[in-house]
């Protein structure tokens, strides 16, 4: 099982298919959204410390299991300690879960990206056409089906030709498409009518840009500075794609000469660099706009609010930065599709001892399926439930309850505990200077492993479940 383990070329490859996987959604929509609500820089400074604490230890362990067991999660937890197996299939069940939505979420960025080609964006920058779209029937499930053939085309090539192959292409174009849109945000400037006063006014993305970065402290409290603290941490989760298994198993496809805590920070930064100017890009230019309010719009803020102020573009302008920013979020989502993909892949050959092909056609066919399930919860299968969170959701948001905000916590939780007080964090920073490689960042990799990881991470899962209200 380990001797015939596909493997990436080399740091390079490998440094952008963890990094593809890291830079999905949660930096494109979601970063930007909590940093607006949580008091603009004060949200960074807690997130950026966060990353080189945090998330350092999280995607250290992820990576360094990988390699040392050469493994996917399920038997690379059992590997690492008899009785463990549990916690690598409640790994393993998180991407089981994400992947029965992530391509339904893929086929909503491909229509926006057909309204913008076809020049409809006046029809996108319509308040119900976003929802008009998911309650019908046929066309999220026809550009699902699309977005779910692509990852599975890009899966069943393999690491090296299908992932890391796509990575090194969809990577950089990327980075180029957040850098150019970041700075025309930055340049905009616009004269409208204030909502609060209903009197004239002009604002700039300049302007915007002072609201993303520079903290703000008014009516900060105690309570309050918890809650940015739990958000930029649950942020962690979705930005760089740890306690799912997978990192585990991209970790698995690392050769041994790769230096490892070097690649850890490289996928930092780029994921960092990323999601930062995700918000230089979306905050700008939401708040030349629409003010502050138009910051409050959360999750709908990407396909609700956006289109809007593509609109006030101008029909050129509109169009073309329309085009381009959905054809990134496009690029992101893709990339981490194929790591979600991936993992339940790599589990399933060595569970059912199943060819890549073979395997990658039939979770193609299961996961088809799986979303047409969850498209229809929007129209004929639709309900709302009250989750333990507090929140009202519905199937898809049930699956992403399930997977991100139950298990993961609890998965890094149980994690800590077995690399900080079972094995002991030798056992991850060997793994990580196996080649004589430096690792300065040690001290505080053991003290985050042994002492707060288990802690920070209790007090999430415990949120979650609705036992700790802040």
């Amino acid at each position: 099982m380990k001797k015939n383990r596909s493997s990436f070329t080399g740091q390079l490859g490998f440094v952008l298919a963890a990094a593809g996987s890291a830079v999905g959604l949660g930096n494109i929509w979601r970063f930007p959204y909590l940093a607006a609500k949580d008091g603009g820089g004060l949200f960074l400074i807690v997130y950026l410390v966060l990353v080189i604490t945090f998330g350092f230890t999280l995607l250290t362990s992820d990576l360094a299991i990988g390699r040392k067991t050469k493994l996917s999660s399920i038997y690379a937890y059992d590997s690492m300690k008899k009785g463990w197996k549990f916690l690598g299939i409640l790994t393993f069940i998180v991407p089981v879960l994400i992947m029965t939505y992530y391509a339904v979420i893929g086929g909503w960025i491909l229509n926006y990206i057909r309204a913008y080609i076809l020049g409809e964006g006046s029809q996108a920058a319509d308040s119900k056409y976003f929802t008009n779209f998911i309650t019908s029937d046929m066309p999220p499930i026809f550009y699902m089906l699309i977005f779910m053939v692509v990852t599975c085309i890009i899966v069943f090539l393999g690491v090296e030709k299908g992932i890391e192959a796509s990575s090194k292409l969809i990577m950089p174009g990327l980075l180029v498409m957040v850098v150019g849109i970041s700075i025309f945000a930055m340049m905009l400037k616009h004269t409208g009518l204030d909502a609060t006063t209903g009197q004239s006014v002009t604002r700039t993305g300049l302007e915007g840009l002072k609201v993303y970065l520079i903290p703000n402290f008014s009516g900060l409290t105690v309570k309050g500075f918890l809650s940015v603290l739990l958000d930029a941490m649950s942020q962690l989760f979705f930005s760089l794609s740890v306690s799912m298994g997978i990192m585990i198993t991209y970790g698995s496809y690392v050769k041994d000469e790769v230096d490892l805590n070097k690649s850890v920070t490289q996928i930092e930064i780029f994921d960092t660099i990323v999601a930062l100017l995700a918000g230089a890009m979306i905050i700008p230019s939401i708040y030349a706009f629409s003010g502050v309010e138009g910051m409050s719009a959360g999750p709908g803020l990407i396909f609700i609010s956006l289109p809007k102020v593509f609109a006030e573009m101008g029909p050129i302008a509109g169009r073309i930065i329309g085009l381009l920013f959905f054809l990134m979020v496009g690029f992101a989502a893709l990339t981490s599709c194929i790591s979600v993909m991936e993992t339940i892949v790599s589990n399933c050959m060595e569970l059912f001892k199943i060819s890549r092909k073979k395997l990658t056609a039939i979770l193609l066919v299961i996961y088809s399926l799986a979303s047409i399930v969850i498209c229809l919860g929007y129209n004929h299968l639709y309900f709302e439930i009250k989750l333990p969170n507090g929140s009202i959701g519905q199937i898809l948001d049930i699956m992403d309850y399930i997977s991100n905000s139950f298990l993961m916590p609890l998965i890094s939780f149980l994690s800590s505990i077995l690399i900080g007080w079972v094995l002991g964090p030798k056992w991850i920073t060997d793994e990580v200077t196996k080649n004589g490689e430096k690792f300065p960042r040690r001290k505080i990799y053991v003290i985050m492993i042994k002492y707060i990881a288990p802690i920070i991470m209790f007090i999430l899962f415990l949120q979650s479940i609705g036992l700790f209200d802040l």
